[in-house]
């Protein structure tokens, strides 16, 4: 088996991929819940939902976020009576949130309750949040502390970045399906998708044991960047690396993984970075990482779990 680490559009194109070229028992998809909120009395998970209706083929191809052919009578009426519609919900996307939060306020966990919604949906592959235990993003920026939704979609990440915590990480645990497929004698490697590393992957190290697995690992971790030629395709990735001095590269990728991953997969832009990259102890992989298709996806996913492959055949010929 292999676990992808994965949030936000770009980690949700490669969890695809992945998808489309391992069967439902060779992958597990681990999903940040960091972004999670509570809205208009509603659960929301927006990384899980992503990758979930990714999964399904009924996300909307142009957002990359919500759901095809949305309808938005429910936000229509609402900013008739003078509610909030800062966080748009679609028509179809209620249902999801109505359910989860029903289901958890049943007492069902996080875990089951969307293994239910993926089932519901025709997902074959696992996917799984980081944690059933509350974990917030929270970002503070030189106007204060906003929670990560604010940030993110109220002011449109717009606030400069100062330090970003992930509340209530050192109290959580990790998802019993995700220690599970940690601990399992099948897991064959790790890979983090190319999603935001502060706002996406970096909630999931901060759950404790997630990081000291990478520390100490017994098989492969391949990380794929975010960044190409200097620029985020997604997301504030870029701008948030400027405003903590950081030079928005794979570069930079690399040394925030540095100790966690084997390897890191660039975009062919970045060739020539691979010399820098090589001398943090993390093999380049150069590789076309703009996800724009089916084939671009697969191909890139490819090329991830031939990483695996040369990682173990290495690693029984004795090679470092």
């Amino acid at each position: 088996m292999i676990v992808a680490l994965a949030g936000g559009v770009g980690g949700a194109r490669l969890a695809l991929g992945l998808a489309e070229v391992l069967r439902p028992d060779e992958l597990m998809i681990a999903v940040n819940t960091g972004d999670d909120f509570v809205h208009l009395g509603l659960h929301i998970c927006p990384d899980l939902d992503t990758v979930m209706y990714t999964l399904a083929g009924i996300n909307d191809p142009v957002q990359g976020w919500g759901i095809v052919d949305e309808t938005w009578s429910f936000m229509q009426a609402l900013e008739r009576l003078g509610g909030e519609t800062w966080f748009r919900l679609g028509d179809r996307d209620m249902a999801t949130h109505i359910e989860r939060t029903s289901r958890l306020s049943a007492g069902h966990s996080l875990t089951a309750t969307t293994e239910r919604l993926c089932a519901r949906l025709g997902v074959a592959h696992r996917i799984v949040p980081m944690s059933d235990d509350p974990v917030r993003t929270i970002v503070h920026t030189t106007g204060g502390a906003l929670a990560f939704q604010d940030y993110f979609v109220r002011l449109r990440a717009e606030p400069a970045v100062t330090h970003i915590e992930y509340r209530g990480a050192e109290q959580a645990k990790l998802s019993p399906a995700l220690h599970a497929a940690l601990a399992s004698p099948g897991l064959e490697a790790i890979v983090i998708c190319p999603s935001n590393p502060y706002l996406s992957i970096a909630p999931i190290l901060a759950v404790p044991g997630m990081r000291a697995a990478l520390e100490g690992r017994r098989v492969p971790v391949i990380a794929v960047s975010p960044i190409i030629a200097g620029r985020a395709l997604k997301g504030p990735a870029a701008k948030i690396m400027r405003e903590l001095g950081e030079e928005p590269s794979s570069l930079t990728v690399a040394r925030f993984y540095r100790g966690l991953i084997d390897a890191l997969v660039m975009d062919n832009s970045d060739e020539s970075l691979s010399v820098p990259v090589r001398e943090l102890n993390l093999r380049p992989v150069l590789a076309q990482t703009v996800m724009r298709d089916r084939d671009s996806r697969i191909a890139l996913a490819r090329i991830v779990v031939e990483q695996v492959r040369r990682a173990h055949r290495s690693t029984r010929a004795g090679v470092p």
